[in-house]
């Protein structure tokens, strides 16, 4: 019998995920792919391996086409994905996904090298997700329970382009899925 939240899954990224993921030569399926087996290959918890490969969902949920930034949208794709997994997941899935794009504002603020490992995409965004974090907003983000891993995710979300890559494939990854499900 198959599992309808990994049929949804599967459902959701071979209907959408093939799309380019912004400026760079990749698509949001290799992106995804590449993310999670990045968080596999480090040991992570299968929660952050299962949050490296779904944090990208809202952009794949949203009826705003194909890269609004490039029309100077943010189209909010953590707040999306995450309130869409928080109805599938445990939080220590859903929080990092929630807190990755301010995982990258806190990263530039921080970091004096870190703003230099954007793309060109990454950094069009972090205009549009209100740029550099503040050091009150600083102080906050790290007070924040799942901050931690929400910058992990960050690192592994911009270390997951590129074109030659090769990864396991998505089935792969959604073995993690049953140990990270809300309870029925």
């Amino acid at each position: 019998m198959t599992d309808p939240l990994r049929q949804q899954l599967l459902t959701v990224f071979t209907g959408r995920a093939t799309r380019r993921y912004g400026l760079s030569a990749v698509n949001q399926l290799q992106h995804a792919l590449q993310a999670a087996q990045q968080a596999e290959r480090d040991g992570c918890t299968p929660a952050t391996v299962l949050a490296a490969l779904l944090h990208d969902v809202g952009h794949m949920i949203h009826e705003l086409g194909e890269d609004p930034a490039s029309r100077g949208i943010d189209d909010v794709h953590e707040e999306l994905g995450a309130d869409w997994l928080a109805k599938h997941f445990t939080p220590d899935v859903v929080e990092p996904v929630r807190l990755h794009v301010a995982a990258k504002r806190y990263l530039c603020a921080t970091e004096s090298d870190y703003f230099g490992k954007l793309s060109d995409d990454s950094v069009r965004s972090l205009n549009l997700q209100g740029g550099l974090m503040s050091a009150n907003e600083v102080v906050a983000f790290r007070k924040l329970p799942y901050h931690a891993e929400a910058v992990r995710l960050r690192r592994y979300d911009e270390g997951a382009k590129d074109p030659h890559a090769k990864t396991a494939d998505f089935d792969h990854f959604l073995r993690h899925v049953e140990a990270c499900r809300l309870p029925s």
